[in-house]
């Protein structure tokens, strides 16, 4: 593993740049880094989600969004969530950015997610290859039954999904306008 791939960028709030750390070292410390999350639909509207796999540092088995993952340091972040987004389902998708935002929480094992998160959504209707030691299993669902779901059973879904899933469908929403 390369030692970009075990480090993240260390922003301020306004997404600057201000250094680089240890990926578990800032999850530890609770550093606000740089992140990205995906999202994936279908012809049929539906949203992509995948079960993490049970191995994953945190959140190992929880039901998240297509992709999320941080941009290597000098990796442009639009690039970083299309190559991790291949990397982690075997598909090759043009992403479009919908928005930022900043979010902090404590994760099942003492670390914390402190991230600005970019987040991308794209349209796939082809087969997946899902990286078995990233993804534990994947679904399409209609977004009113994922967003009952979530409420009724939040602990199957991961903090960051919880908070991203309103935020982009109130974009989604005003964006139809």
């Amino acid at each position: 593993m390369s030692s970009a791939a075990t480090h993240v960028v260390l922003v301020n709030e306004q997404d600057e740049f201000i250094g680089i750390m240890e990926k578990m070292e800032a999850h530890e410390k609770g550093l606000l880094h740089r992140a990205f999350s995906v999202f994936i639909f279908n012809d049929q509207g539906e949203m992509l989600i995948q079960r993490r796999a049970l191995k994953k540092y945190h959140s190992g088995g929880l039901w998240t969004n297509a992709c999320c993952s941080h941009p290597f340091p000098d990796e442009d972040v639009h690039h970083a969530a299309e190559r991790r987004t291949n990397e982690e389902l075997g598909i090759q998708i043009e992403l479009s950015k919908a928005f930022s935002f900043t979010y902090k929480a404590a994760l099942d094992n003492g670390l914390t997610e402190y991230e600005f998160d970019h987040v991308f959504i794209g349209k796939f209707n082809g087969p997946l290859t899902p990286n078995q030691d990233e993804v534990g299993d994947y679904a399409y669902l209609d977004i009113n039954y994922l967003q009952s779901h979530i409420k009724q059973f939040p602990g199957k879904y991961t903090i960051w999904f919880q908070i991203a899933f309103p935020m982009l469908t109130d974009y989604m929403s005003k964006s139809a306008k």
